[in-house]
């Protein structure tokens, strides 16, 4: 019998490929990344599965391109760069990998926050630059205490609870935002209250961000918010940069609107010297590394390879979105 064939926009762990050799035909892209869309494009008309990265935008186009298509798993929490709903008119079956980069993610927001308070990246260039010439004084080079200071959750989803367990041993007050109240157990052993919107922004030292990309949160921070915030609030983003508009925060940033950011994500990845994010001192930057240690890696191949299998032998995935 003929094995099925798959395509990977990019490799993965070898104990991954090892057992995917084991059950398919499979071809990995190893040019330029992300695959070029031409050869994709070429690629998806005669697959049956396809392994992807959150930065392959898999549109309708693409979708229509499929002639044996049964599923899609991306290597992502992710799945806002797949037109989810099309695939579903297709019948093409879409997996992600939720859960496994919750604690991996939330760490590295929470770092971020201490980062970014206690200018921790700062003093690191200051003293690679070799400006550091004199022990500072009373005055020089201060951060911020997070003790006492109120954080403010924006999602409080599985990340975004974990975040919350993190800057309680901190002593932080935390207040939280999402479309739905959680339940009064879940606020009790988070020690989180539930606010407005408008009082999330207003009432925050340190606002971070756990919500997905929609067209509901899409540019949603921008010079707007960002005049309503702390003067001395600092805004943390480990979920989508498109969240964020880029050039108001900029702005903010430079003009002391706000007193800082952490960003680990990016309107347009990867971002490199020349943007302008990199000329800011009052800002600190993470190349997109929130699911990046080596035990949440191995858990998203995992995965990954499940949830391609399933799909491709017509059962839902694993972690599936919506068909």
């Amino acid at each position: 019998m003929k094995k099925k064939r798959v395509f990977l926009t990019r490799t993965l762990h070898d104990f991954a490929l090892k057992e995917l050799k084991k059950k398919y035909q499979i071809e990995i892209h190893s040019g330029k990344i992300p695959i070029p869309r031409k050869k994709l494009y070429f690629k998806i008309e005669e697959i049956d599965g396809l392994i992807c990265f959150p930065y392959d935008v898999i549109d309708s186009e693409l979708i229509d391109r499929a002639k044996n298509l049964k599923v899609i798993s991306t290597y992502s929490v992710g799945f806002d760069h797949i037109d989810t709903e099309h695939a579903k008119k297709r019948k093409i079956r879409v997996g992600y990998t939720p859960e496994v980069l919750n604690d991996a993610t939330a760490d590295l927001a929470f770092s971020l926050m201490l980062d970014v308070t206690r200018r921790v990246s700062e003093g690191d260039r200051i003293v690679r630059k070799g400006d550091w010439r004199e022990i500072f004084g009373a005055y020089d080079y201060v951060g911020t205490d997070l003790q006492g200071k109120t954080l403010g959750i924006f999602g409080l989803g599985r990340i975004g609870s974990i975040l919350a367990r993190r800057a309680k041993s901190f002593d932080m007050k935390i207040i939280y935002h999402n479309r739905k109240q959680v339940s009064r157990t879940k606020e009790k052993t988070l020690g989180v209250k539930y606010v407005s919107f408008g009082k999330l922004i207003s009432q925050s030292d340190v606002i971070s961000i756990h919500v997905p990309h929609t067209n509901q949160t899409d540019q949603l921070f921008d010079k707007k918010i960002f005049q309503k915030m702390k003067n001395s609030a600092f805004l943390v983003n480990t979920a989508r940069g498109k969240i964020i508009n880029e050039n108001d925060l900029i702005a903010a940033l430079k003009k002391k609107i706000i007193a800082g950011a952490a960003l680990d994500v990016f309107e347009s990845e990867p971002i490199g010297k020349n943007h302008p994010f990199a000329k800011i001192q009052n800002i600190t930057l993470a190349p997109h590394i929130g699911s990046s240690t080596k035990e949440t890696r191995v858990k998203m191949a995992e995965i990954t390879v499940k949830n391609l299998h399933l799909g491709i032998n017509g059962k839902k995935p694993k972690f599936s979105v919506g068909y």
